[in-house]
């Protein structure tokens, strides 16, 4: 066949040149794709992954996981130093009596109704509600082999878990002064685990497919679900005299830290397993 010589239907065709995003991994150029996992060219996550050299992708996770939970429990005490030993103490700005203050007026006006509400609110903020759904999505995503997403909603509420224990561990903090309706540690008020907990999964999860499906309807509903299941939680919380509001805004901060860490962690991992491949491909 001449070089200017059309194909027809029954002529050989010569092979296509593969995608370069047809073996990608994790969901890469698929339908499965998570924008907001995949690391930006020359970003700190790529470059904290190129600096690990060319370690394989779980280390270099592993390695990003545990330094950004290291530094965020470092910056979660440090806040917590600031909320005990400034804000509401005695010989500090002495606010504790108005952060207690909200504890006292729900306290007071606590029903049947809305203390069974209140933990349902705390149920859907921690166990078993939340290991429930995180487990579940991390087990189906890793039979799928979408190893990032799994890591990413399991890893962000180990993350949030590991800071409050900490944190509540150096700096403790006394619970309000009310009639309290669960029996757990008196000196474990700061911050509240169970705001962080639903911060870091229904607001990362809702992050995670908002950059997936990015309608504008869609978007609004899903953030508005997970700011009121937050809400609900917080709200819950305080209700039942286990956190006051200054602990639930710390939730919330490391929450926030953690969904970052675990994002960072799973970026750096994408950035690593990307760089074998181009070594092994051009081997």
């Amino acid at each position: 066949m001449s070089a200017g010589e059309p194909l027809h239907a029954g002529s050989a065709r010569a092979p296509r040149p593969a995608s370069p995003t047809r073996h990608r991994r994790d969901g890469a150029g698929d339908g499965w794709t998570v924008p907001a996992l995949l690391a930006r060219p020359g970003g700190l996550a790529e470059r904290f992954a190129r600096a690990l050299g060319l370690r394989h992708p779980a280390a270099v996770f592993f390695v990003a996981l545990i330094a950004g939970l290291i530094v965020l429990a470092a910056l979660s005490i440090l806040l917590a130093l600031l909320v005990v030993h400034v804000l509401v103490s005695g010989s500090g700005l002495g606010l504790g009596g108005a952060d207690n203050s909200v504890n006292e007026t729900l306290a007071r006006h606590r029903t049947g109704t809305l203390t069974s509400l209140s933990e349902i609110g705390s149920q859907v903020g921690g166990a078993p509600v939340l290991p429930i759904i995180v487990g579940l999505i991390g087990l189906v995503c890793a039979a799928l082999g979408r190893w990032r997403i799994a890591a990413f909603a399991v890893f962000a509420l180990l993350t949030e878990s590991a800071t409050y224990r900490i944190t509540s561990l150096v700096v403790p903090r006394d619970r309000p002064g009310v009639h309290r309706l669960e029996s757990l540690p008196v000196d474990a008020s700061y911050p509240s685990g169970h705001t962080a907990a639903s911060v870091a999964v229904y607001s990362g999860l809702v992050f995670l497919l908002t950059t997936r499906f990015t309608g504008t309807t869609f978007r609004a509903l899903a953030w508005t679900f997970a700011i009121l299941m937050t809400t609900f939680v917080a709200l819950s919380r305080m209700y039942r005299g286990m956190h006051h509001p200054l602990d639930v805004a710390g939730g919330v901060l490391v929450g926030i830290g953690a969904v970052l860490v675990v994002l960072f962690a799973c970026r750096a991992a994408g950035a690593a397993a990307d760089a074998r491949r181009r070594t092994r491909a051009r081997a």
